[in-house]
């Protein structure tokens, strides 16, 4: 029998994980990623989606803004490009950044296992 695991709130999240925490089909969160840049979720080889805690923050926000509150796609495009610090130029380089650091993780343990 399955036990239901809670990750903690700083931990990355898969597709399918948000997907059933926020109660929206992967396809959703997919097509978001298009329409909101803000929203760049790490990818990894073959694509599999990492949400960080402020991407998980973000889709969360999207949901509220627009299926509890009645905003559009395009308004809530308006009211994320207004916030400062919500830019898709600031967040691509938080993203870079992860990237690297995730990249610099699995050499890391690549590195601990071969040396066993």
């Amino acid at each position: 029998m399955a036990v239901a695991f809670e990750k903690s709130a700083g931990a990355f999240r898969t597709i399918g994980e948000l997907s059933q925490e926020i109660g929206l089909p992967r396809h959703i969160l997919r097509y978001w990623e298009t329409r909101f840049p803000q929203l760049r979720p790490l990818q990894r080889a073959g694509k599999r989606r990492y949400y960080r805690p402020e991407d998980v923050a973000l889709v969360r926000r999207i949901n509220m803004l627009l299926n509890h509150e009645g905003y559009t796609i395009r308004g809530v495009q308006s009211l994320l490009a207004t916030e400062p610090g919500a830019r898709a130029d600031s967040h691509k380089g938080t993203a870079e950044l992860a990237g690297v650091r995730a990249v610099r993780a699995l050499l890391a343990d690549a590195l601990a296992q071969d040396h066993r």
